[in-house]
Parts: C-alpha cells; sequence; structure tokens
C-alpha cells in the first residue's frame, strides 16, 4: 500500500489528497451568529419598553385620558341634545347610560357607540366618591337595574364626584374631579410606594 491509500473505513480524504482520521469540528458562520446576536436585542427592546423602565403606566394613562374625554364628549352630548346621562361605575369598567323618559328609567346609550361599556384592563379598578361619600362598586351579576352614581344633566352640570383609576394594590393612581368652575380635570398620577 501507498502512503495515504488506507481503508475507508479509517476516515476521509481531505482536499488535499492526505487521510484525516478526526471528522473536522463544524461551527456557525459569523452571519449567523450575528442574526441570533439581532434577534435577541430586538426582543430585550421589546421587553424592555414593554415593562417601561421609565416608570409610566401606559394602561393607567391611556384609560384616565379616555374617561376624562368621554366626561366632556358626554356632557356636551347633554347639552345639545338637552338628555339626561350618567356613568355607572363597577370594579371593573363603566358603562354611560341615558334616561329614557317614555319608560321612566336609565338605559344603555346603543346610539352612539362612543358611550358603549367599557372594561378596564386587567390590573386597574375605581374608587368612586360621590358627594364626598365612598360608593360600593361591586353589584351582583344578576343586578338588572341601571342606576348610574353620577349624573350629567342636560344643562352641563354634574354630580360632584372623585373618581380614582388606580393600579392594583394602590400602587399608582389617577384621579378624575371637578375644579371650582365645574369642570372635569384629571390630576397627576400618584405614585405610592410598596
Amino acid at each position: 500500500m501507498l502512503r495515504g491509500d488506507y481503508p475507508i473505513e479509517h476516515g476521509k480524504r481531505n482536499f488535499m489528497g492526505c487521510f484525516s482520521g478526526v471528522p473536522r469540528a463544524r461551527g456557525f458562520t459569523l452571519v449567523e451568529i450575528l442574526v441570533v446576536v439581532t434577534i435577541i436585542a430586538v426582543v430585550t427592546a421589546g421587553i424592555v419598553l414593554s415593562v417601561s423602565v421609565t416608570g409610566r403606566d401606559r394602561d393607567l394613562e391611556r384609560e384616565s385620558d379616555r374617561l376624562l374625554a368621554l366626561f366632556n364628549y358626554v356632557r356636551e352630548q347633554a347639552e345639545l341634545q338637552t338628555r339626561e346621562f350618567g356613568i355607572m361605575f363597577q370594579d371593573d369598567g363603566y358603562e354611560f347610560l341615558t334616561y329614557d323618559t317614555r319608560r321612566d328609567s336609565w338605559r344603555s346609550v346603543f346610539e352612539d357607540d362612543a358611550l358603549r361599556a367599557r372594561r378596564l384592563p386587567d390590573g386597574l379598578g375605581f374608587r368612586l366618591s360621590v358627594d364626598a361619600r365612598p360608593v360600593v362598586l361591586n353589584r351582583p351579576k344578576d343586578a338588572k337595574d341601571k342606576t348610574p352614581q353620577v349624573m350629567i344633566f342636560s344643562n352641563g352640570d354634574l354630580s360632584t364626584f372623585t373618581a380614582t383609576l388606580e393600579r392594583e394594590g394602590g400602587v399608582r393612581s389617577v384621579t378624575l374631579t371637578q375644579d371650582s368652575s365645574g369642570k372635569v380635570v384629571e390630576q397627576p398620577m400618584v405614585e405610592q410606594k410598596p
């Protein structure tokens, strides 16, 4: 046998015709490593932004801004339509109601999709006081009557109220109330240390 003529079962010949008994180790290319690093960086950035390292609570801000805008909207609608409106708060949401004079009862506002019943995102809840008295917001699931806790009269006046939208555990909260002129205002977010 000549040098380099070994049986195949002992190994393979490399590109120079030399016999190699150890299989060549294969690794990742630079492009593959860069792709993996890029994917990890994008996922990490998404997680950091969603956790909100800055301390902001986007759900709380969004829901309080929405409620303030809806209060202003329904107040205008009450004056324009000369109708009585109200808002029924629950521990996990709220619904705008209108008074039906023909049926002599409160009903949902089905004519305007902006005033539909809304549920709060998980982890958010309400505390409500009307005329400086706290209101219990837990209603039985089978309750049929719809009576608002806060009234929005056809002349634009409101019941005196304080609605606090808070993160579970009371860590962060935003309060909607009226100023001295009767306008609904949003107070800055309060953050309590746990």
